[in-house]
């Protein structure tokens, strides 16, 4: 039997989304894209949603979930594609999460810790008190309320301290006790298997140039413009090239800086992407150097289920 949902990830560049087509061609099954950035309408080319013909052969979830001027985080996602792996399984199919934002996946799959938000006071008050007497006096005073926090945040970790303290005063409880009460939100072990999708850095470096070669020749610049006049979200800016694009529209850098820095920057994205990933050791590595798409979609299959593809 297969699992109720197969992740795959890697960094960006590497094919993700071609070898989770490649597979939904093979078996019945969804996609739910696991993207930060795919959720804002509009932003399309540079994010890397699949183009509307294959939308239309196979189901995708978790797109154009909002305009680009709303703010977005994990747990208006969670909100929006948790319920999505029941439903598919349902339908008799297999969901496949797809994507590199490792924090979405991870609390796809692990839960949500239940602490209460922020209080905007009481975290201004935190920082106040780390400007004025040194941030070591936070981590003296999380040691004290809260030791297991204390050993799994570096005494550097500014914004981590804060944070548990932060809950700590709102709710007199150690965060290190919500972490705990956290319940995984899809069924259990052995239910999602997750593969990730690598190579020797210098192919996937070069994934990654033509890629956005690729893209800028099919109109990235014109998906800027018409994106120019949208007053972007915090959240949204974050989007890979787009900040770029706007500052060579706004004459600020020439065209071959702008391509050079897209390119820098998204090299820099998939190092953090694979030291993210490298950590869980859930994944199961498959190396896509050399490799077809439909060649790295049978040995997942393969990975799955023995003699899948007789």
């Amino acid at each position: 039997m297969f699992p109720s949902s197969i992740g795959i990830v890697g960094p960006t560049g590497i094919g993700k989304s071609e070898v989770a087509i490649r597979i939904a061609r093979k078996i019945p099954a969804e996609i739910i894209s696991v993207d930060s950035m795919q959720v804002y309408r509009g932003m399309d080319l540079g994010t890397g949603k699949p183009s509307a013909s294959v939308r239309e052969e196979i189901p995708h979830h978790g797109l154009d979930l909002l305009g680009p001027e709303e703010e977005f985080n994990v747990g208006r996602y969670l909100a929006a594609v948790a319920p999505l792996v029941d439903q598919i399984n349902q339908r008799g199919r297999l969901a496949l999460l797809v994507g590199g934002t490792g924090l979405y996946l991870k609390r796809l799959l692990d839960g949500l810790c239940p602490a209460p938000g922020g209080s905007a006071s009481v975290r201004k008050e935190l920082f106040e008190r780390a400007e004025a007497e040194g941030s070591w006096v936070l981590h003296a005073k999380l040691q004290e309320v809260d030791p297991a926090s204390a050993v799994r945040i570096h005494p550097n970790d500014l914004k981590k301290t804060v944070r548990a303290l932060e809950v700590y005063q709102l709710t007199r409880r150690p965060i290190s006790d919500w972490h705990k009460a956290t319940e995984p939100l899809l069924a259990g072990e052995g239910e999602v298997r997750l593969f990730g999708l690598t190579g020797a850095r210098e192919f996937v470096y070069r994934r990654i140039e033509e890629r956005v070669d690729r893209w800028l020749a099919q109109g990235w610049l014109e998906e800027a413009k018409r994106l120019q006049g949208v007053p972007l979200s915090r959240t949204a800016r974050k989007a890979l090239g787009y900040e770029e694009l706007f500052s060579f529209l706004a004459g600020k850098t020439d065209w071959e800086a702008t391509v050079g820095l897209i390119k820098q920057r998204s090299r820099q994205y998939a190092k953090r992407q694979w030291t993210w990933f490298k950590a869980d050791p859930r994944v199961v590595w498959i190396s896509v150097d050399g490799k077809t798409a439909d060649e790295a979609a049978e040995e997942i299959l393969r990975g799955l289920k023995p003699g899948a593809l007789d």
